[in-house]
């Protein structure tokens, strides 16, 4: 993954802004336009907004797992 785009790679995978992934990193707001724009991510904040798109992905799988195991369910009566 590009590190100078993660931060808005992240933003729109989960239809998020800026502001609101400060939040979740517990920086302030204007923290990740600074590593948007300068591309001087610290290696822990790549790694947890790694995390946060694996945790959506995984999210998706289980839910179409989920969608699954009803339709399988549904077949059976």
């Amino acid at each position: 993954m590009n590190n100078d785009n993660i931060v808005k790679k992240v933003c729109k995978e989960l239809g998020i802004t800026q502001k609101e992934l400060a939040e979740r990193l517990g920086v302030n707001e204007g923290t990740p336009a600074q590593w948007s724009s300068k591309g001087n991510i610290p290696e822990w904040a790549k790694k947890f907004m790694d995390c946060l798109l694996e945790k959506k992905e995984c999210e998706e799988k289980l839910q179409k797992f989920q969608t699954a195991f009803k339709l399988i369910d549904e077949a059976k009566k």
